[in-house]
């Protein structure tokens, strides 16, 4: 190449190009080589000027070069992606499952998804508060059924201390285990003792205990956990009260240094971390009341990250930060099927996601999960309707976000007063005093329309009421004027601190349940003591952050 540049330059040079050198005029030693013959004025074709590319090819050569750059780059964002995700075993899953969901008459089918939190010490996981023995454990597991119509989802937290029957499990070597009875949840996870854990257990216990087909299983360990926090700039949580060194580590013996300060705040790394783990000094310490925390948590997670839309400098950082501590699947394991799952639920509103608890019960130092109230709700998920009553298999597209207008006035259907800035300063609780599942949902989204922020949606103390009635404390009786005027008929009267809607029969007559929740065959509506409780990822995070 250097041979051919050099002849290049000496045929191109000034003294070619110019014609030939008068007599006695020297070569230029420093063009390079030796005198040439001064007389010789032979032409040459290689002395023509090159054509010079027009403006048009120049672009299309820098926009085909960006293209290529821009598709390598592409490749080596995606093998990047591809070569982080982890896959378990799809032979240790269960030979005996349920059947999986059919698609519904559009060719929609629902999707159960079972996510699990791991602690292991692994992948530097110690550094960040990884369990103290060896293998791996799960404090954490949701199960995320989204709907037929893909826009309605509720995740279900399965408290670890439940005591369940867990179906024979794969060990490393190769051999099964027998059934387990009367077991806690989260021993199924430490099958076989190794730092992966063993989330085909898991999965294998959960179809057991529900009847339902889990279509995908993602475990996330505690430094991805941490990572993903941090890339999307941190999530806002709320606190009852002050947290210390020594809620996070009862162990330490002292009270220690303030940890979290009571109220609002954005966390990230680390101090998520703690956030979601944390049990002690808030209400009675139990797992029951962490389960609700991290339910708060995704919502503000969920929420941050829609907020983003899809910035690409928020959505590579928080992808390579997720994809290097999953482990999926097989049928999960590629970043080109796990963005394709992540696309067909980004439609999925805030206020239709919802997270509960399974209904449980206290027994001994355990948990014993709720019969018939669980079952019911098994059940629902099943036949996929929403914890309301309604059938998502059978919703349009078209019709998905808001019901067909029924002859009876209706909550939505009532005109409300306009939104004003000043409603969200003012918080509001519901509660359902009608004994009819779904109405406290109904009755919160009402609100929340007219601006106002809900704090809590649950089922009222005492007796049923036959009118709707909204209590307020000291000062507060033009607010509860005003939110009043969204429940036709309601009344106004003291009633301790804050703001309460309790719904009367009155409400309940308005809204009535829905042809399909009552059609034949279809499963008995959950009880309010199930739907009650859910809350929706747009609720205050100060909602419903702690039990007892």
């Amino acid at each position: 190449m250097s041979g051919r540049r050099g002849s290049t330059e000496t045929e191109n040079s000034p003294h070619r190009a110019g014609g030939r050198r008068t007599a006695g005029q020297a070569a230029d030693p420093g063009k390079g080589g030796a005198d040439k013959d001064i007389s010789d004025t032979r032409p040459t074709s290689r002395a023509k000027p090159k054509p010079k590319r027009s403006t048009k090819q120049k672009v299309l050569w820098v926009t085909a070069g960006c293209t290529a750059l821009l598709v390598l780059a592409g490749g080596a964002v995606y093998y990047r992606l591809n070569s982080n995700i982890t896959t378990f075993d799809g032979d240790a899953l269960s030979k005996d499952r349920p059947e999986a969901a059919a698609p519904d008459a559009q060719g929609r089918t629902p999707v159960n998804v079972l996510m699990i939190g791991s602690d292991s010490r692994g992948n530097g996981n110690s550094d960040l508060g990884g369990g103290g023995d060896d293998g791996a454990r799960s404090d954490t597991a949701i199960l995320l059924h989204v709907y037929a119509d893909h826009k309605h989802a509720v995740g279900i937290s399965i408290p670890r201390d439940s005591l369940v029957n867990i179906p024979p499990c794969k060990l490393p070597n190769g051999k099964w285990t027998k059934e387990q009875t009367n077991v806690m949840f989260n021993s199924a996870f430490s099958v076989g003792n190794t730092d992966q854990g063993n989330p085909a257990c898991t999965q294998n216990a959960v179809e057991k205990l529900t009847n339902l087909r889990v279509d995908h299983t993602i475990v996330v360990d505690f430094s991805g956990f941490a990572a993903m926090t941090s890339a999307v700039g941190g999530v806002e949580v709320c606190l009852p009260n002050d947290i210390h060194e020594g809620d996070l580590n009862p162990n330490l013996g002292h009270k220690g240094k303030l940890v979290f300060a009571k109220g609002k705040q954005k966390v990230s790394g680390q101090a998520a971390l703690d956030y979601v783990r944390v049990r002690h000094g808030i209400g009675d310490g139990s797992d029951i009341g962490r389960t609700k925390r991290q339910q708060a948590f995704l919502s503000s997670l969920i929420k941050e990250v829609k907020s983003k839309g899809m910035d690409p400098t928020t959505l590579l950082p928080l992808a390579d930060a997720a994809t290097k501590s999953l482990t999926v699947d097989p049928d999960l394991g590629s970043a080109a099927k796990l963005m394709s799952f992540a696309m067909s639920i980004k439609d999925v509103d805030l206020h239709n996601i919802k997270f509960l608890t399974a209904p449980w019960r206290y027994e001994g130092p355990r948990v014993a999960l709720l019969h018939p109230d669980v079952d019911q709700l098994w059940a629902a998920l099943k036949a996929d309707r929403t914890i309301d009553g309604q059938d998502a298999s059978a919703q349009s597209p078209a019709a998905t976000d808001s019901a067909a207008p029924s002859a009876a006035p209706t909550a939505e259907a009532t005109p409300t007063p306009a939104a004003d800035a000043k409603n969200a300063e003012i918080k509001v609780a519901v509660l359902n005093s009608t004994g009819e599942s779904g109405l406290g949902s109904k009755g919160a989204e009402a609100v929340k329309g007219a601006g106002y922020t809900v704090t809590t949606v649950g089922n009222a103390a005492g007796k049923p009421r036959s009118t709707t009635v909204v209590e307020y404390g000291t000062g507060e009786r033009t607010a509860a004027e005003s939110v009043a005027k969204l429940f036709p008929g309601a009344t106004v009267q003291p009633g301790g601190r804050g703001l309460s809607v309790v719904l009367g029969h009155d409400f309940a007559a308005a809204n009535p349940a829905s042809a399909a929740a009552s059609a034949p065959g279809a499963p008995a509506p959950l009880p309010t003591s199930v739907s009650g409780t859910a809350r929706s990822a747009d609720d205050d995070p100060c909602a419903n952050v702690s039990y007892g």
